[in-house]
């Protein structure tokens, strides 16, 4: 067995399951590749998957684990809820949907994927509420291991505390040198809310950046270990894109530098979160 598999650090969750600080993602318009997802299972020890029913690949993720050949119970399997299936009756409809597309009897992780309810004539605070109210259900049933959100603000989480009785075990949101929502963080680790940091490359965007580049030369490392080294700092959980070995296991290289690297946007926002109410 490939020694990622031990040697990879696990975050624990409120509940007390534990989740790897590494995983690999799917997402929609080619985001999806049999032959990496298989590559990562069997070479490089890859143990937590992330995707999402709007990425519409669960079906082809399902083949790949049955033919990777690793155990379910050795699998950590997060799925998340689209807007267009937001509501009581629709959401638990859709997990247990997204269930039978991956042929399991269980997830790991269920997400809200977005704060943006999408449903006229409705609030989109009232909505969440309804729709966050199946997830406890459907954790509570066993279904769902734990449950969390994406791309939620600080507001949103206020909100759910408020409404509801179980704190989101994790929120997913956009994290790299680019974009370092530190109060939104702050928040989450008050709650004790796991925040976990996707887009670790920001689209590719930070292979390029001198600052990074430097470091890359420096360490002799890749920029994309550099960037995924300092996603995975301390009480920082993230989400990797990319099967490639030498980007699944980054070496831990001098955390204080990294720890404080920024890189400055002009102003730019490159995130998926926004002011959504």
């Amino acid at each position: 067995m490939n020694s990622i598999v031990t040697k990879c650090p696990k975050v624990s969750l409120s509940n007390g399951l534990q989740i790897p600080i590494l995983g690999l993602g799917t997402s929609h318009d080619g985001g999806y590749s049999h032959d990496a997802m298989l590559y990562a299972l069997r070479e490089c020890g890859v143990r937590h998957i992330d995707t999402a029913k709007r990425y519409g690949c669960e079906e082809q993720l399902s083949i790949a684990v049955q033919e990777s050949g690793v155990p379910r119970q050795d699998l950590w399997l997060t799925t998340k809820l689209w807007p267009g299936e937001y509501g009581y009756t629709a959401a638990k409809k859709a997990c247990r949907d997204s269930c039978s597309r991956l042929g399991v009897e269980y997830l790991d992780l269920y997400l809200m994927h977005w704060p943006d309810a999408m449903v006229p004539g409705r609030s989109n605070r009232e909505v969440r509420v309804e729709t966050w109210r199946a997830l406890e259900e459907l954790y509570n049933e066993g279904v769902c291991r734990a449950i969390g959100v994406s791309n939620f603000l600080v507001s949103h989480l206020k909100e759910l505390k408020e409404d509801c009785s179980v704190v989101p075990h994790v929120n997913q949101v956009e994290y790299h040198p680019f974009q370092q929502p530190e109060e939104l963080v702050e928040y989450c680790r008050q709650e004790g809310i796991v925040f976990e940091g996707y887009c670790p490359l920001a689209k590719g965007q930070a292979l390029s950046h001198p600052t990074i580049l430097q470091l890359a030369h420096k360490y002799a490392r890749t920029p994309s270990q550099i960037c995924i080294r300092w996603s995975v700092q301390p009480q920082n959980h993230l989400l990797e894109w990319s099967c490639h070995h030498s980007q699944v296991h980054p070496k831990r290289e001098d955390p204080g530098k990294l720890s404080s690297l920024w890189v400055p946007t002009g102003g730019e926002r490159h995130g998926g979160i926004g002011q959504v109410a």
